[in-house]
């Protein structure tokens, strides 16, 4: 019969495989229809959208972690934070390797061009530059070495992150707005939560120091 310890084991262990797999459907689907010919006619810029997609649902979602935790009480979320925050920085640098090397050739200058003169790209490149330190800094023992205050400031630049690359996509969608302005409403859905729930946490720590000051008074 097998002991507590390897039942407790047991749930979710499934949360980061099954995690892992779904990341790939991206990547493979996208292959596949290379090798078929099956991309549209402009098939750089098809796998350029895709791969960035994929970035911002996994950066969203990984933002939804804890108010997921804290709303709902799930703590499943949590255990796959991780994972995702590097899946979004996965997914945004194959992205960027796309544009670089397949649509500017490696035009170092055309490159730094775009990025000045054409806000989206700006905002998108912005948006890369802040998860790099993310990535670098997710171990366990960048937390030691930084300390959690430090490492979960750090790591609040995730919302900053998600809000430039909603922004690239909104000014990058030329017809359509509909699908990036969703993805838009997730993330200041998920700015409000988390902004109630700093609001609520300040207002009990206000609460629990008047307290203690009334009964030093007291006393």
């Amino acid at each position: 019969m097998p002991s507590g310890r390897a039942r407790s084991s047991t749930p979710d262990a499934w949360l980061k495989p099954g995690l892992l797999i779904g990341a790939a459907v991206p990547l493979v689907s996208i292959a596949l229809r290379a090798l078929t010919g099956t991309l549209n006619a402009n098939p750089i810029a098809e796998v350029e959208n895709e791969l960035g997609l994929a970035a911002l649902i996994f950066l969203v979602a990984s933002l939804a972690c804890t108010p997921a935790r804290r709303v709902f009480g799930w703590t499943w979320p949590p255990r796959i934070r991780r994972e995702l925050g590097l899946l979004a920085f996965a997914y945004a640098a194959l992205h960027v390797s796309v544009y670089v090397i397949l649509d500017q050739t490696l035009d170092i200058q055309a490159m730094f061009d775009d990025v000045v003169k054409r806000p989206f790209i700006t905002a998108g490149f912005g948006a890369l530059v802040l998860l790099v330190p993310l990535a670098i800094t997710s171990t366990k023992s960048s937390i030691r070495r930084l300390g959690f205050a430090r490492w979960r400031r750090l790591h609040q630049l995730a919302y900053v992150a998600g809000v430039l690359a909603v922004v690239h996509f909104i000014w990058r969608v030329k017809v359509d707005a509909s699908q990036p302005l969703t993805y838009a409403a997730a993330l200041g859905l998920l700015l409000v939560v988390r902004a109630l729930f700093w609001i609520a946490s300040r207002r009990g720590s206000s609460a629990t120091t008047g307290g203690h000051r009334r009964r030093i008074v007291s006393v």
